[in-house]
């Protein structure tokens, strides 16, 4: 098809493809041009809290915020440091499981509430071993049918797996660490989020709108709260209550085109082999509702930015926690 001026419709949509590549890169020098924003440990161990907003963008204090409340049970998701939806909608569940004001909004009484007055340290040295820099595996192909070729689909990079082992954003592990090579030996500054939460959940809850999985315990009192990604429109996740029918560790993934979803074109039926770069991540907790499940996730930073193909995607961490809390005949309530 023509346009009424005679120009080729393709020249149209090169030239808006040029426009938009062209604010990209003078975004991108705009970035490059700005200080890198220095923070050491000690300006995040000894940050305090005393009145009043949290600032924008990433900060010492919104650093010590996430790593309060993920040692308090109530996971912020992956910490960066950056304010956003996460951390606010962590907040909003640590305040309700407290009996505080449910706003979302951090003052005085939530900060003492979360322990951030007592002045301790939340972040830790750690020394790389040999064991930290073994059973990485190759860079992971995109295509389906070449992952299914791998043995594992594992980390790739050493600061990846620390990243993932201590819920950090990995970019953040590096600005935390900048003159290391993250070689056996080396010791590092990595968060200090405590041991994994304990408890036996009987009831998990969706908020589909809050992206949060809360889990109760018998007596319906609130274990934790993890942030989630749930299905979109297209692909929404379920309705109403559904069970847990069995916990998987470490799964391997079928991928079955004709029955959930086909990717780059395979149409045959794959087996993907395990590991927290796969399809479900570190972990699979079967729903009653054939092809559903609870699931971790290879781009945890990217949770509250994406949604998933209906089922219920969490951090690959705040999912292991989940599957030792769990069992057969857990209810999973879908709450819109």
């Amino acid at each position: 098809m023509v346009n009424p001026l005679g120009v080729p419709n393709v020249v149209n949509e090169l030239m808006k493809e040029f426009c938009k590549m062209r604010t990209l890169i003078s975004g991108l020098a705009i970035m490059l041009a700005a200080p890198a924003l220095a923070m050491t440990a000690d300006d995040i161990n000894t940050a305090q809290y005393t009145d009043g907003a949290i600032p924008n963008g990433q900060s010492a204090i919104t650093v010590k915020l996430q790593v309060l409340l993920d040692q308090a049970g109530i996971s912020p998701g992956v910490i960066d440091g950056y304010s956003g939806g996460m951390s606010e909608s962590a907040l909003r569940g640590f305040e309700a499981r407290e009996g505080l004001e449910v706003d979302g909004v951090l003052d005085p009484e939530v900060w003492a509430a979360l322990g951030g007055s007592n002045g301790g340290a939340i972040l830790q040295s750690y020394t790389l071993t040999q064991e930290d820099l073994s059973n990485l595996s190759a860079e992971i192909p995109d295509n389906v049918a070449e992952k299914a070729k791998m043995e594992m689909l594992g980390f790739t990079r050493v600061t990846e797996a620390l990243a993932e082992r201590f819920h950090m954003d990995e970019d953040f592990l590096k600005l935390l660490n900048p003159d290391a090579a993250f070689a056996e030996g080396d010791t590092i500054t990595v968060t200090d989020t405590g041991p994994d939460l304990e408890g036996a959940g009987a009831r998990i809850e969706i908020r589909k709108s809050e992206q949060r999985a809360v889990v109760f315990d018998a007596e319906g009192n609130m274990l934790t709260n993890y942030p989630v990604a749930i299905g979109s429109k297209e692909t929404p996740s379920p309705e109403g209550s559904l069970e847990v029918t069995a916990v998987a560790i470490d799964p391997t993934y079928s991928y079955r085109p004709s029955v959930n979803f086909e990717a780059d074109g395979v149409k045959e039926e794959l087996t993907l082999p395990p590991g927290p770069n796969g399809p479900v991540g570190s972990v699979w907790i079967d729903l009653s509702k054939p092809t559903y499940g609870l699931h971790g996730t290879s781009a945890p930073a990217k949770l509250f930015s994406a949604s998933s193909h209906g089922c219920v995607r969490f951090t690959n961490w705040d999912v292991k926690e989940l599957a030792h809390m769990v069992s057969k005949g857990v209810v999973v309530d879908f709450v819109e």
